[in-house]
């Protein structure tokens, strides 16, 4: 009789012991939400411009890393209103930055907070000899641009999709030129230029945000 309760209390405290694993093993699977971040006012100068060959050095983000980085694991980098990626090849403009990833972009048009999954791989573009991954120019890329009152606009529904320089995903999209985003910036004051105010989201384990 000893002996079969001995078994009974066994076999109770081995299922018990089961369901104990299964619980912290369901619990270790839970992927914790994806969070909506924003980057305030990344300031991407440039020289020249107007006519004037441009130059200076492209400033480097990292979305791992959610912030400005100065070593060579960057996704994309900022200089005015060109944006690079860390993969493709050169393109042949003054002072790029060293691609030693295999980051690329695709241009989505939609609602920032609609757009759920990456797109198919045959979307996304890298940077390349004459020919940049996020286009330049007004109406073209990213932004639109009104010479008559030097006014730059973010394209409304505009999404950066990007493939990191080590095969992870993001999605951004720009909010202002302008620095702290105003509402209606002063175009006459040039200091305010340049000061990049996105948001975005980092997907690190899969390709849904």
């Amino acid at each position: 009789m000893l002996r079969i309760n001995f078994l009974k209390f066994t076999l109770f405290v081995a299922v018990i012991a089961m369901f104990s694993a299964c619980s912290e093993d369901k619990e270790e699977e839970i992927t914790p939400a994806l969070e909506v971040k924003t980057f305030s006012n990344l300031y991407a100068p440039q020289t020249g411009g107007r006519g004037e060959p441009i130059g200076g050095p492209f400033v480097k983000f990292s979305f791992a890393k959610g912030d400005i980085v100065s070593d060579n694991a960057w996704d994309i980098a900022f200089r005015g209103t060109t944006i690079l990626v860390n993969g493709g090849a050169a393109i042949g403009i003054s002072d790029e930055p060293q691609r030693t990833g295999d980051a690329a972009i695709s241009m989505v048009t939609g609602i920032f907070e609609d757009i759920k999954e990456v797109p198919d791989v045959t979307l996304f573009k890298q940077d390349a000899a004459n020919t940049h991954a996020v286009p330049t120019g007004s109406g073209t890329g990213w932004y639109n641009y009104n010479p008559i009152i030097n006014l730059l606009t973010p394209i409304a529904g505009k999404v950066l999709v990007v493939r990191t320089h080590d095969g992870k995903y993001a999605k951004l999209e720009i909010l202002s030129y302008y620095k702290d985003a105003p509402a209606n910036p002063d175009t006459t004051d040039e200091s305010i230029f340049r000061y990049y105010t996105f948001r975005y989201v980092y997907q690190p384990k899969g390709t849904t945000f």
